[in-house]
């Protein structure tokens, strides 16, 4: 049985939105999601060979969320997220190199080989990094805009969370503490319905996500996670709210397209109807966006493979370089290692 239906307006609202944007904006838009889409399935095809030694948690079918909303933020903002790491980082610009090199639990790669996947970095973007405990970044997010806020910075801070993590006494905790200080915050919820093999009627009473933070007084939206432009567009009012008066919740309502964790698709277990699956599919974020640019003219058969192929090279490169990378060494075991009571930091 289906229990979850696609919730957006499909591609015929992607193109009536299309024709406000510009082209070179659209273009950014597709080839962002397209990356995203194209380098989780290369570490997918990949992940077998079990030489990348981390968990992973692919964001396949939700490239629109956060290719959308990290478009409309500055590089001087600063994104969190929780264990669904890896469309975050890249939309937001975070070196692929580096995030291929951790995956490969190597000395180089952008958590220094200690975290992998669930606990992607890269400061020099503004992707300030990610905790694999349900609702862990929440707090640590909302810590990092009552910095700005005190320092008068401007600076927006984003948290994207999963709909598990509104399960979490520390997601309203944190909220009702924004909103009485006023912190320059954006928690984006993207709503994929499953908590690993759980789903929300199981876990949750039937009142919309985004009408919890609003009964705490939030700024707060109910957005299709599949518009790439709708998901854009929201993104901007909502971070424009932020940096002047305060939080904002957004509901972003998407599907993943693979199992919780690893690789591949594991509906064939039951939890979800395999048909549900389809009908998600059949509102490929990416695929629509495709359609739209075919559509007005922006992008043809050519030019498609041209970004393709760009895509490839960058992939089959951070492979390469992480592959030969150098592995830790024992020598640097306990940096980054603070023990109560110690009088200097070791390393």
């Amino acid at each position: 049985m289906i229990k979850y239906q696609y919730r957006g307006k499909g591609p015929e609202h992607l193109l009536a939105l299309a024709r406000n944007h510009e082209r070179a904006q659209l273009l950014a838009l597709f080839f962002t999601m397209l990356r995203i889409r194209m380098i989780e399935e290369a570490v997918e095809s990949r992940y077998h060979e079990d030489q990348m030694k981390t968990p992973i948690h692919l964001a396949i079918g939700q490239e629109a969320v956060s290719a959308g909303y990290s478009a409309a933020l500055e590089p001087s903002d600063y994104v969190f997220c929780g264990h669904r790491t890896h469309a975050c980082y890249l939309a937001k610009g975070g070196d692929l190199k580096a995030m291929f090199s951790e995956f490969f639990c190597r000395a180089n790669g952008c958590a220094g080989s200690r975290g992998g996947s669930m606990h992607l970095l890269d400061k020099s973007v503004g992707m300030m990094g990610s905790s694999a405990i349900v609702a862990g970044a929440i707090p640590l997010a909302t810590g990092s805009a009552l910095s700005s806020y005190l320092k008068d910075e401007k600076r927006v801070t984003t948290v994207f969370l999963g709909d598990a993590a509104v399960e979490e006494g520390v997601m309203w905790e944190s909220l009702n503490f924004a909103l009485l200080k006023k912190l320059p915050i954006v928690y984006v919820c993207e709503n994929n319905y499953y908590s690993v093999c759980s789903p929300i009627e199981y876990r949750q009473p039937p009142v919309e996500i985004c009408k919890k933070a609003e009964g705490f007084g939030a700024l707060s939206f109910s957005v299709d996670g599949n518009n790439v432009l709708e998901m854009y567009e929201i993104a901007q009012r909502a971070v424009a709210h932020a940096r002047e008066k305060g939080p904002v919740f957004i509901e972003a309502h998407t599907y993943r397209w693979r199992g919780h964790h690893g690789s591949g698709d594991d509906s064939h277990t039951g939890y979800r109807d395999v048909q549900e699956l389809a009908l998600w599919q059949s509102q490929d974020p990416v695929l629509m966006m495709k359609q739209v640019m075919y559509s007005l003219g922006y992008l043809d058969e050519a030019s498609e493979r041209v970004m393709r192929e760009k895509i490839e090279l960058e992939i089959d490169a951070a492979f390469e370089h992480a592959i030969h990378s150098a592995n830790p060494v024992k020598e640097d075991l306990c940096k980054f290692v603070y023990s109560e009571g110690d009088t200097h930091v070791v390393g």
